[in-house]
């Protein structure tokens, strides 16, 4: 019997890219999103590790529970954990699940059960390690493993496969919140643990145009540290996130731009947090603006009322209405039901009208 591979393992990673790889070389698969998940079974024990190594189990007790059940006893899998809610995955919830409180967590989990999608396997159901076969034969095995033992798991599914690029960028166009882009593997290739050149990912951006309705100056010195972003929502402006990056040269002549437009109250709905444990004071107190001045952003995901990463300054747009920048344009909803992929039909929901305009990026 070989040696199971245990954690901490490093998984395989994925370059970014702006166009999809197109070849008999390639696998597609949608990019979910949610957290990247190792699952090693080896007995009764259950280890479920987080892309950077960390223990997940005490956080996701009903996917233990799911994996445990499973007939054969040593195995390994590469995954992704999501919290559906409704049609959807809802990436606030899941983040709500890493939570320092034990009864906190087991009543999200009643709640809102997490799903584990499953996309390789390292080690097959009778513990024989697959690390160096190449992609086109540990996909075929976690096919094998999933007739036989994932049928009956509600809280455990197959992710899907293509080598169609017709297929793959029909997922891409019809990609949401629930699936951001898409994943393109070697199918050559071993399981390249901790690499990046198996692994090729598109993601969808999208834009908008915000108004600035604060700044905040840098911790070190006096420019800017980053822009302070608002939509309006009946009537109010929403702060939503953030714009840095700017060069040393433009964040001194930006200084000069905004500093006479200082002026209370600048976001008149939610307002910016204050200082917390990991910055200063200087660098977390804001500065109220007029709302007159609108940018261009580029951005990737926006949930629970904000940009869930600093957004890419693209351009000013002095042509734009401020109040006419609303939580409209942020509304994206998935195309795909992600839950049918799950169920092996690949198709998208007919296309709705979006505000925002989106790239592949």
């Amino acid at each position: 019997m070989s040696k199971l591979p245990r954690p901490p393992l490093a998984p395989m990673e994925a370059e970014l890219v702006t166009t999809l790889p197109v070849g008999a070389a390639w696998q597609y698969e949608p990019k979910w999103d949610g957290f990247r998940c190792l699952v090693f079974r080896d007995g009764k024990e259950v280890t479920l590790q987080s892309k950077n190594g960390q223990p997940l189990a005490r956080y996701f007790p009903e996917v233990v529970a799911a994996v445990a059940e499973l007939s054969p006893r040593r195995f390994v899998l590469d995954g992704e954990l999501v919290v559906p809610v409704g049609a959807e995955f809802s990436f606030d919830d899941l983040l709500q699940r890493i939570h320092p409180a034990a009864s906190r967590v087991t009543r999200l989990a009643q709640e809102h059960p997490a799903l584990l999608i499953v996309f390789d396997l390292l080690a097959d159901g009778d513990g024989t390690v697959l690390l160096t076969a190449p992609l086109r034969a540990r996909r075929r095995a976690l096919e094998r493993f999933a007739r036989r033992h994932l049928t009956s798991s509600a809280g455990i599914r197959l992710s899907p496969a293509t080598t169609s690029p017709k297929v793959a960028l029909a997922w891409l166009e019809a990609a949401g919140d629930s699936v951001d882009g898409v994943i393109a593997k070697r199918l050559d290739l071993p399981y390249r643990s901790g690499h990046r050149d198996a692994m090729q990912k598109v993601k969808v951006r999208r834009t908008a145009d915000c108004v600035i309705g604060g700044f905040r100056y840098a911790s070190s010195g006096r420019g800017l540290g980053s822009l302070l972003l608002g939509l309006y929502d009946g009537g109010l402006l929403h702060h939503v996130g953030f714009c840095a990056g700017f060069r040393t040269a433009e964040r001194t002549a930006l200084l000069r731009r905004l500093e006479p437009l200082i002026e209370a109250p600048g976001f008149t709905g939610n307002a910016p947090g204050g200082p917390s444990r990991w910055s200063t004071k200087r660098s977390t107190e804001w500065n109220p603006l007029k709302p007159v001045l609108v940018v261009e952003v580029e951005y990737d995901h926006y949930t629970g009322g904000r940009f869930r990463h600093g957004t890419r300054f693209l351009r000013w747009r002095p042509d734009k209405d401020p109040k006419k920048c609303t939580l409209r344009q942020v509304e994206q909803e998935s195309r795909i039901a992600p839950l049918a992929l799950l169920r092996g039909r690949p198709r998208a929901n007919p296309p709705r009208r979006q505000a925002g305009r989106r790239r592949a990026a």
